[in-house]
């Protein structure tokens, strides 16, 4: 059995800040050996619940924070950018995947809430459906038929991910009280709860259905700025909707993924 575990460090227990999600300072080190260590929990888990091949996606930022040799020797890695799968990268072949420090969607009261570029992105829907990052990476695994079989991060990240995920297992690390504040568990009890719900989850075997979304994809973006819909709109497959929104189709969640993808590396034109 093989498991991909994609982990993100908003989510993670006692991440509250940006600070602490950009490399450069004391606080985004201390935060990286808390993302490791809990996805080292989850690859414990998915060891010890059954599995025979656990690869772990680092799935932020510049794909380059987590430490591999503080987490279990058996696990293969995915790291560095860019991807085309980018945070799915390895779920090929794969039985299942875990979501592990994921976050809530841009625009919701989620802790470091945002959708792939906080910079760049105030919404994001496929086809109608409003999705974070959990909803457009869950679509994605599910083009392939693999299921997320557990998730975790804070309530909100929870309560808005539940609905497409509802027979998912989740584990919830803290409880936002705003953007950059609220209440967590210790780093110890993260680790332990995640541990025991993938180890649990692998276990049991009975994965949930994967999230499957209607091909081909109409995307509509709300860009943050009406300069950022101008710079992606140069790209003549995107229709400008309005000042800050625009839209494109494409064939596949795949391909709708990795449109974003690029136009989220467009933006640093303009930072």
């Amino acid at each position: 059995m093989r498991i991909l575990i994609s982990a993100d460090i908003e989510g993670v227990a006692n991440v509250f800040h940006p600070e602490q999600t950009r490399p450069g300072n004391g606080e985004y080190e201390r935060a990286r050996r808390w993302m490791t260590a809990e996805a080292d929990a989850a690859v414990r888990g998915a060891f010890d619940g059954g599995a025979t091949d656990v690869l772990v996606n680092d799935s932020h930022g510049g794909f380059r924070n987590l430490i591999p040799d503080s987490i279990d020797r058996r696990a293969r890695f995915v790291l560095g950018k860019p991807r085309y799968l980018s945070m799915m990268a390895g779920v090929d072949g794969c039985d299942a995947v875990c979501m592990i420090g994921y976050h809530a969607r841009a625009g919701s009261r989620g802790v470091l809430a945002h959708t792939i570029n906080s910079f760049a992105f105030a919404r994001v829907w496929f086809n109608e459906q409003e999705l974070g990052e959990a909803g457009l990476y869950g679509a994605l695994a599910g083009e392939r038929g693999v299921p997320v079989a557990v998730a975790s991060g804070d309530d909100m990240f929870i309560k808005e991910t539940k609905p497409l995920l509802p027979h998912t297992t989740f584990v919830e690390t803290k409880q936002a009280e705003g953007q950059n504040a609220g209440t967590s568990l210790s780093p110890e009890q993260s680790c332990e709860a995640i541990y025991a719900a993938v180890k649990a989850t692998v276990r049991r075997g009975h994965f949930s259905m994967p999230l499957r979304l209607q091909a081909p994809i109409v995307c509509r973006l709300q860009t943050q700025t009406p300069a950022l819909a101008d710079l992606f709109c140069q790209w003549p497959a995107l229709e400008r909707v309005d000042g800050t929104m625009l839209r494109f189709a494409a064939d596949s969640v795949e391909h709708a993924v990795r449109m974003l993808n690029s136009l989220s590396a467009m933006s640093a034109m303009l930072r």
